[in-house]
């Protein structure tokens, strides 16, 4: 476990009582998400948790998405909506990609972040709110600052609290913790024995860097199971010399349908009759397989 981990979840273990604002930075997949749960979980809060990524609204939506709007505020606006503001009351705020939000915005922001009040769009009532705010950025705001795309007085003010979320290429040693995790979770998930791989598995996962951090790691360890293949044959290959000496993955026809077979399955989230009508299959048949594969064919 690296020391900058060991930080971050010392910071969040410390800070998630209190009411005060909190920036974590990280690259995307590092589990910013995650890192703001946890400090909600643990605050003691009695309202909930309402994430939004700021980047993933238009600029044109984003300012009612987050404060609401009277009826008649804009073409469209039949009936008063309330904000996310009002969704988290006594709760917590996640503000995802926070460098993302429009300058206007960020004005605003700014502005109920000190007044603890919102106006929603075409009102004229000022509201009172009661949210803790997290905002995240896979960016240097201090850089966005400088380059005059983030506003310096909202910096300060969401900065109260830092939490850096290291990158997976800065703490290999966690790669295998993560690893087995995700393998007997998603072994379990997907009805599939688990492979159980050895130390030489683990380390060609611990020889890459990773660039899609923890979140690339779940989708490969998916992957690995899904087809039957063992984690050289999965990872991106650019700087990880890993694969060199693994065995060809099965790629026979069997394989590939239990793999697909297996995919729908989760897809329709363990529903067999809903996995055979999507594979165009009889319940019959697909239990049938599965049975021939050693897995549950059982349920419903």
């Amino acid at each position: 476990d690296c020391a900058s981990m060991h930080e971050a979840c010392a910071i969040i273990q410390r800070i998630a009582p209190m009411p005060s604002t909190v920036l974590i930075e990280g690259e995307s997949g590092t589990g910013k998400e995650l890192a703001a749960r946890a400090i909600h979980a643990r605050s003691g809060r009695p309202g909930g948790f309402v994430a939004i990524n700021c980047g993933a609204v238009s600029a044109d939506l984003l300012e009612s998405e987050l404060f609401g709007h009277v009826k008649g505020a804009f073409t469209g606006a039949h009936q008063a909506r309330e904000g996310l503001f009002g969704y988290a009351q006594g709760g917590t705020l996640f503000l995802d990609e926070i460098a993302e939000l429009p300058l206007g915005l960020q004005a605003k922001l700014l502005r109920v972040l000190e007044e603890r009040t919102v106006r929603p769009v075409g009102g004229n009532e000022e509201i009172p709110v009661d949210v803790r705010i997290i905002a995240a950025t896979n960016r240097s705001l201090s850089s966005q600052v400088a380059a005059g795309r983030f506003r310096e007085d909202l910096f300060y003010r969401l900065n109260v609290v830092s939490v850096r979320l290291p990158p997976l290429r800065e703490r290999r040693e966690d790669v295998p913790l993560l690893a087995r995790y995700f393998l007997d979770r998603l072994a379990a998930e997907f009805g599939i024995p688990n492979p159980g791989w050895d130390g030489w598995d683990l380390d060609q996962l611990s020889r890459y860097d990773w660039p899609g951090n923890v979140r690339e790691l779940r989708n490969v360890i998916e992957r690995c199971l899904l087809l039957g293949r063992r984690p050289g044959h999965c990872i991106g290959e650019q700087g990880s010399g890993a694969g060199a000496h693994d065995p060809e993955p099965d790629l026979s026809l069997e394989a590939v349908e239990r793999a697909h077979i297996l995919r729908v399955l989760h897809i329709a989230e363990g529903n067999k009759s809903e996995a055979a009508r999507r594979l165009c299959l009889s319940r019959k048949t697909l239990d049938r397989k599965l049975k021939a594969w050693g897995l549950p064919a059982t349920g419903c």
